[in-house]
């Protein structure tokens, strides 16, 4: 079993998708028995649009209705440091994968795995977290249940030996 692990998760603008993977993995690394196993979590976007803004609001309300109240962020954008000093790094599409793939070419020594968070679907076929700015109030619901599912899956994954009952109250599906 690994010691601490670090965690990061990046969208285009840092707003949407990969601060609300950020929010909902944060609640569960802070819960036994992953507290003393995740050493840190933070989210980026690929683009700098947003940089500084908070979190979209229909992110925050979508993370509050599962209890998620406590979350902060300031939207940043990635930097070639991030591969150094985190363990993964999950992008929620291909496209924002294909631009961390082509960073990480110009650190070949770090140490980051940089992978599709919905490789961790659970389903036997990778996922993507569609960006949901542009549409309804359901496309943050999806995001949130898909990383819910996503962050327990590889929570699981990599901590193979520890026992996660104590999750099961955040988000079934």
């Amino acid at each position: 079993m690994p010691d601490q692990i670090s965690v990061l998760f990046v969208c285009l603008g840092n707003i949407c998708r990969s601060t609300m993977a950020e929010g909902v993995f944060q609640s569960l690394a802070k819960k036994t028995p992953y507290k003393e196993l995740i050493a840190r979590v933070d989210s980026c976007g690929t683009g700098g649009y947003h940089i500084g803004d908070d979190p979209d609001d229909r992110t925050m309300s979508t993370l509050e209705k599962h209890g998620i109240t406590d979350y902060v962020h300031a939207a940043r954008k990635v930097n070639a440091s991030d591969f150094d000093n985190f363990d993964y790094i999950f992008a929620m599409d291909r496209a924002n994968l294909s631009e961390l793939e082509r960073i990480k070419q110009r650190k070949p020594r770090s140490k980051a795995n940089v992978m599709l968070f919905g490789e961790y679907s659970g389903t036997g076929k990778a996922e993507v977290i569609n960006d949901p700015y542009y549409g309804g109030r359901q496309g943050f619901e999806t995001a949130y249940e898909q990383a819910t599912r996503f962050s327990k899956n590889f929570l699981q994954d990599v901590f193979p030996d520890v026992d996660a009952e104590s999750l099961s109250g955040l988000c079934s599906g």
